[in-house]
């Protein structure tokens, strides 16, 4: 790793990059301390001694296992008061009609809940009771009931593995399966694509393959805002020599060029971070990706040996890559033919590659077939199982690697076998009980059956289904329909407030910081690592996920009580190991930084897949049939400066757009007879959104809206084949002042 500068990756000679659009990351510091100022110690505790708790790429206090430097970025900085704040005065939950007016951002600032709280049809708020009186009312809802009129749900942000195994367990021996997490919204996909090419659900590689590699692509994701720590790495990939390409529908500015604020040579002058961009449409990755196949492949660009002595299914892909036209990759992606043998070119001249891809590729109603295109070409060159390559689904959150793996999913069981009667009965001669063989209800259709009537529990750890699904309307009144829900969570969010059919019970969480014994995270390269309970101040009578799903579990079936008993996270560590293989080495972690990779560096090294027969698949995929009607647009939701669905400013600093904005073409708005800040209706099948015109470097036809705002464009009967998450595109109309829609 070279320390010596390279002037030649200067973005700008402006020192810190002063007016240009980039991250104030040292104004980030400022407002943290401001913001922790009356916790101070216990901050810089959590910040020296704790495992981040923002995205999944898992630093150990401020530093981690790819750079020997110091990694702070501004998505933890904001997420810091959310473990040091105060607690909520409870009289303010008194009546929550004067707080329905509140954005999420206002609710949260009102402070952490500190005890369980109830709330009966009629009451204009909540009344405080104690854990045993929740438990014992929710306890004796859940034995009134089917188990299969339950339905249980963990968010990603923060969730340790240890709450998510507890939660699987204990949801499994109240006889359900209907168990689903964060992870299968953001990258479900991806786990089905992997285990069917590679018999991997994981990222194939480690961040420090990066470095070096002879390229880095990035398709559909944008790491300067969803994981800015992944920017250092990328610094120095490019010092290394490592080329960068992006394919996406924007030309997203952090990606061209960032300033990493913890180096002096980005801090002062920033860093080129992108060689090409290839702009393509919403939904044009398949065409995309397999017309850069199909030039390959006829120019004899492909690794003939890997693909003959360690893959199968290479002449099916070919055949039906001949099959469809240049004419058909063009119209779906957006780019011209010129584009994607360039792209191909480039594969073609390397000998390493990692391709990383993140929501933008998974979150369509073709998401896994976009998955498998990219894995088709990871594999034409046999970039996987070596240094310097690999296939990445980057995680966007430090919960959500652990989630499916740890069994909290509806689909799958702790270790990843698929819910069935075979994996049903190994598992329960395992845990000492009775386990339900039948799959469960996924997110969405948690939601359907709230809807319809059709669930008299919902309990939810974290998340916010208001905020997170497809159309927020037809979301509360399923909400209102459920007889009992449960809310379990550090803050206050709006679906607490959600009028009750018959009654809702909010019960007050502890952070990953708090939690006595400690816990571990999952990061997004596999690497499962311990973080302590760090000494300070703590809020109530809050109490970790983990110990209360167990006790919940305990009171429904008290006959299994003693298989839902634990003396602490260490001895659920120790059932980890031997339940979930992969993990085994999470019983030694009891230190502050602690860490083992499951599978190495690498997974697939040396080219061994754990398939049945022990070789890649390639997968012939076909192309999506999408049109868009003359005069629409497709508009996809993207990201601003937020986290998840927590925004925490209404403009975004990297791209200068406010959180009303409407990304459009200069080429669509001249046509459309509209300018910068105008005002704009977008209209979908199923809502309207208004907003106004960003003029920006979006692909002609395409639009992009911030998230979670954006939902109500979005129709939540539109779910992927085979995971079942929702499609966060939609196809729109645009209404200006003078004319409505307009030609393309």
């Amino acid at each position: 790793m070279s320390n010596r500068w390279k002037p030649s990756l200067w973005a700008s000679l402006k020192p810190f990059g002063i007016g240009e659009g980039r991250p104030n990351n040292y104004l980030e510091i400022a407002k943290a301390i401001k913001e922790n100022r009356k916790e101070l110690g216990y901050a810089w505790r959590i910040l020296n001694q704790g495992v981040c708790d923002g995205c999944a790429l898992g630093t150990k206090g401020m530093r981690d296992w790819t750079l020997p430097e110091v990694h702070l970025c501004n998505i933890r900085l904001r997420l810091l008061s959310l473990n040091t704040m105060p607690a909520l005065d409870p009289e303010l939950l008194a009546d929550v009609e004067p707080l329905r007016a509140r954005r999420s951002k206002q609710l949260r600032e009102l402070g952490r809940l500190p005890y369980p709280m109830l709330r009966r049809r009629g009451e204009p708020g909540f009344s405080r009771v104690t854990w045993d009186e929740a438990l014992e009312h929710i306890a004796e809802r859940v034995r009134a009931t089917d188990p299969q009129r339950t339905a249980w749900y963990l968010t990603s942000r923060g969730m340790p593995n240890e709450s998510y195994y507890a939660a699987a367990k204990a949801v499994r021996a109240m006889g359900c399966n209907s168990i689903d997490n964060a992870a299968r919204v953001c990258h479900a996909p991806s786990t089905y694509a992997l285990k069917a090419g590679l018999g991997v659900g994981a990222t194939t590689c480690s961040y420090s393959d990066w470095i070096g590699s002879d390229l880095v692509v990035f398709i559909g994701s944008n790491p300067a805002n969803n994981q800015p720590v992944a920017m250092k790495y990328l610094y120095h990939a490019r010092k290394a020599g490592t080329k960068v390409v992006c394919i996406n529908p924007y030309r997203e500015p952090g990606m061209e060029r960032y300033w990493v604020p913890s180096n002096v040579e980005s801090a002062l002058f920033g860093t080129k971070i992108t060689d090409r961009f290839f702009r393509i449409n919403a939904g044009g990755d398949v065409g995309f990706l397999n017309g850069t196949l199909k030039h390959m492949i006829e120019a004899s660009l492909v690794d003939a040996h890997f693909i003959g002595a360690h893959t199968t299914g290479f002449e099916a892909l070919s055949a039906a890559l001949q099959e469809q036209s240049w004419e058909e990759f063009e119209h779906l992606a957006g780019a011209p033919r010129a584009e994607m043998t360039a792209f191909a070119e480039m594969l073609g001249a390397v000998r390493t590659c990692v391709l990383v891809w993140s929501m933008g590729v998974t979150q369509h109603a073709y998401g896994e077939d976009n998955v498998r295109a990219i894995v088709n070409l990871g594999l034409a060159k046999g970039f996987v199982g070596r240094p310097g390559c690999g296939l990445m689904p980057i995680r966007g959150h430090s919960g959500v690697q652990g989630g499916a793996e740890m069994g909290a999913y509806a689909t799958v069981f702790p270790g990843g076998a698929a819910v069935g009667e075979q994996s049903a009965a190994v598992l329960s001669d395992r845990w000492g009980f009775k386990v339900p063989s039948s799959r469960g209800l996924v997110v969405p259709e948690m939601v359907d059956a709230a809807h319809a009537g059709d669930l008299d529990v919902l309990f939810s750890a974290g998340g916010n289904f208001l905020e997170v699904m497809p159309e927020p309307r037809y979301v509360e009144e399923a909400l209102s329909r459920v007889g009992l829900r449960v809310h379990m969570d550090i803050v206050l969010s709006s679906q607490m407030l959600v009028n009750p059919a018959d009654e809702v019970v909010l019960l007050p969480a502890a952070t990953r910081y708090e939690t006595p014994g400690g816990v571990t995270e999952t990061s997004t390269e596999r690497r499962i690592i311990f973080s302590p309970e760090v000494p300070g101040r703590r809020i109530g009578q809050a109490r970790p996920e983990w110990d209360v799903l167990l006790d919940l579990a305990r009171r429904v079936v008290p006959e299994r009580s003693e298989a839902l008993t634990y003396a602490g996270t260490g001895e659920l560590r120790q059932e980890i190991a031997r339940i979930v293989p992969l993990y085994d080495g999470i019983q030694d972690l009891t230190e502050a930084g602690d860490s083992v990779q499951y599978g190495g560096p690498h997974l697939c090294a040396g080219w061994e897949f754990p398939t049945p027969d022990g070789k890649a698949h390639f997968a012939p995929v076909p192309l999506p049939r999408t049109e868009v009607p003359d005069g629409s647009f497709v508009c996809s939701t993207r990201r601003g400066k937020q986290f998840n669905s927590m925004i925490h400013e209404d403009r975004d600093p990297i791209t200068g757009a406010m959180r009303d904005a409407v990304y459009m073409n200069a080429r669509d708005a001249a046509r459309l007879g509209v300018d910068d800040g105008d005002a704009v209706t977008l209209r979908s099948a199923v809502g309207e959104y208004d907003g106004r015109v960003f003029v920006a470097p979006v692909a002609p036809g395409n639009l992009q809206i911030h998230w979670p705002a954006g939902s109500v464009l979005i129709n939540r009967t539109t779910r992927s084949a085979e995971s079942k998450i929702p499609d966060y595109n939609a196809v729109v109309t645009v209404e200006t002042a003078n004319r409505r829609g307009g030609d393309r």
